[in-house]
């Protein structure tokens, strides 16, 4: 007993057999030949009979399988064998569902003769000269025999079968006007068997995609040849081979076992994908992926998804299980900033990660520089302190992400003095209006693009980054307002712990000396100098400038209060107070539990303080560090130590599990 009954025939058929036999649905499939059970090998859910069936015996195996639902994906020419079929269902009681070709009588058949029968085809050559080549099949071949010298001028190409061969033999078509194969075929192919034969006509029925007439009407028109198309006897309704695929999936329960494939596309224009990316996009049928990415490569026969959201695609594969090829266009390569990321975690091991050519590899190939010793990194989507990579690199290379992305950008290097730098800016890239321009910070200053661009910046005056903590004393602009000398500075950040992505506060920054050392660690983060000072705020601008350290933001006020409006930190130096230090801890910790703190203390009340704060707020790895420095001065020939005031560096961290 089974499931499910395909009368098949038909490519559509053999793959519903095939959709069945793979998901373990046990099925009875009928087709018209032996050569069709051939086709569908060795199955072991699936059983295979090759005999005609009339409705009476279309009736019997029905209800002796207890009433399965039927599905006919037989040829859109077998018109009785449907008919039949219908008679069977209606009579039995069982669901019927019929598998149609998509349709391509919507094609463009401008340049085509279109005739309703094979017998008006043949009347339509029979005023015509010029060689033909009939592609309607065997049981049509009778019809050609009443043109004149048709056993010369018509080339017959049917199936390789020994009966059909015998058959096509007695009514006269021969030797080389007798082609026998297995269709369908490929544009070339047709093409080349045209030229050989030197075919004026091509006859062909309305076959559809999987009948390859697509591949017969290009063909026909690259050989200046005139296609003949024979329309369908029968006007259907039904669903199709996706449609089909849904229903059995619905019916019976089918979980997804769909292959995955997440394809870097390249730029967007079809020559720069891979030949595996676009084998991979042609065999898939369902495509998904952002709708600028989809419009570059679907083919009208997919079904397509227009998203990016990695969940969402998640779901959305698992709640359609009938498809049994997907791919996930991404643009560049899956590899470079690419939504490829998210994706391999919502969907696991599943899944098939095809490279395409990124738009770095692409850009610099197009501006002819090597990329080997070039940062790279984007703005496409996310934040990256690109004044500060350019300060301290010779090669930058970016992604963007915004139509003012580059006047922004050029804009800053000219107020920070970097205007010798040579930008490249690439819009569009791959397609035929593709754009790409060198200049300077103020050839760019006024500059909007496509949002969608790329960047490369060279710098050949470029800052190299220290190792270490440490910038002398003498490099800052200092006036009268206080500073934290250089070896009390690295001791302090060191405590600090700081990553390159930290968001740091710098409380009474005074000249500015730790939040610009801050900044240039934190390169990726971001760095709040809050001081109440109008002259130290004037420093601080001076220092930020001569620094280029485009990510430090001065507040100007008294702290708690000018830190209330500020993104959470996860480390602060406090390097004055004012004598509001457990209210600048308590608003430190209440931003973040778990923030790491550094105190400066000179005086011994900032000391008390201080320890009073340690003791009573939630912090932990507590740590105290008396400092004294002293520094040689020149007197004459001799070397006199010069000492400094001692000074007590405090470090914490809160502790979040105490606080709850």
């Amino acid at each position: 007993m089974c499931k499910v009954i395909v009368f098949a025939g038909t490519t559509e058929g053999r793959q519903i057999a095939e959709f069945l036999e793979k998901r373990q649905v046990s099925a009875h499939i009928c087709v018209a030949t032996e050569y069709g059970e051939q086709l569908l090998g060795d199955n072991k859910h699936l059983e295979i009979s090759h005999e005609r069936f009339n409705q009476e015996q279309m009736e019997e195996l029905i209800l002796k399988n207890h009433k399965p639902l039927v599905i006919d994906a037989t040829h859109p020419y077998a018109a009785e064998v449907t008919k039949n079929i219908q008679s069977a269902c209606e009579n039995t009681g069982v669901e019927y569902l019929r598998v149609l070709r998509e349709n391509q009588e919507n094609a463009d058949l401008g340049d085509c003769v279109y005739v309703e029968t094979v017998e008006a085809a043949v009347d339509y050559l029979g005023k015509t000269t010029g060689n033909i080549l009939a592609t309607t099949g065997s049981k049509e071949a009778a019809k050609y025999t009443v043109l004149s010298d048709f056993e010369n001028r018509v080339f017959l190409r049917v199936l390789s079968l020994p009966n059909v061969v015998e058959e096509c033999s007695r009514l006269g078509f021969q030797g080389k006007n007798l082609l026998c194969m297995q269709g369908p075929f490929s544009k070339e192919f047709n093409i080349a068997m045209l030229r050989q034969l030197n075919c004026k006509y091509m006859v062909t029925k309305m076959s559809g995609k999987s009948g390859g007439f697509l591949e017969k009407l290009e063909a026909a028109r690259a050989c200046g040849c005139t296609l003949v198309v024979v329309g369908r006897p029968l006007k259907e309704t039904g669903v199709s081979l996706q449609e089909c695929k849904r229903i059995l999936c619905r019916s019976f329960s089918l979980p997804s076992q769909a292959e995955i494939s997440l394809v870097g596309i390249g730029m967007g224009n079809t020559d720069s994908l891979t030949k595996e990316a676009e084998k991979t996009i042609q065999e898939a049928d369902l495509l998904i992926g952002a709708s600028r990415m989809l419009e570059s490569c679907e083919k009208k026969e997919q079904d397509i998804y227009v998203e990016y959201n990695s969940e969402k695609i998640a779901s959305y594969i698992q709640e359609h299980p009938e498809y049994e090829k997907i791919a996930v266009v991404l643009s560049g390569d899956v590899g470079f900033h690419s939504g490829a990321k998210k994706l391999l975690a919502v969907l696991g091991n599943q899944v098939k990660v095809i490279c395409g050519i990124s738009s770095v590899a692409y850009f610099m190939s197009r501006i002819q520089k090597s990329w080997d010793d070039t940062v790279l990194t984007s703005n496409h989507g996310e934040e990256a302190n690109l004044l500060s990579l350019i300060r301290q690199n010779k090669k930058v290379f970016s992604i963007l992400g915004k139509n003012d992305s580059v006047s922004e950008l050029s804009k800053k290097l000219l107020a920070y003095g970097m205007d010798e730098v040579v930008l490249y800016v690439g819009e569009r890239l791959s397609y035929a209006d593709e754009k790409i321009q060198k200049g300077t910070p103020e050839t760019f200053a006024d500059y909007e693009g496509d949002s969608l661009s790329v960047l490369y910046v060279e710098n050949e005056n470029y800052r190299q980054q220290s190792a270490t903590h440490g910038i002398r004393d003498e490099e800052f602009l200092r006036d009268k307002v206080p500073m934290t000398k250089e070896e009390v500075r690295t001791v302090s950040l060191s405590k600090l712990r700081l990553f390159e992505n930290s968001v740091c506060y710098d409380i009474g920054a005074g000249t500015g000396s730790v939040a610009i050392e801050m900044a240039l660690r934190a390169y990726k983060g971001k760095v709040y100098a809050i001081e109440k000072k109008e002259l130290a705020v004037e420093l601080l601008k001076k220092n930020k400038e001569q620094f280029q350290a485009d990510n430090l933001e001065i507040i100007e006020g008294l702290a708690p209060e000018a830190m209330k409006a500020l993104e959470a930190p996860t480390h602060a130096f406090i390097g004055g107070s004012s004598g509001n230090m457990k209210e600048i801890m308590e608003l430190l910790l209440e931003k973040n539990s778990k923030v790491r703190i550094v105190i400066n203390c000179i005086a011994l009340e900032s000391v008390s303080e201080a320890l009073e704060c340690l003791k009573t707020l939630p912090v932990t790895d507590t740590e105290i560090v008396q400092m004294t420095v002293s520094k040689s001065k020149t007197v004459g020939r001799y070397h006199m130590m010069m000492g400094e005031n001692p000074i007590y560096i405090i470090s914490c961290t809160g502790n979040c599990q105490q606080r709850g």
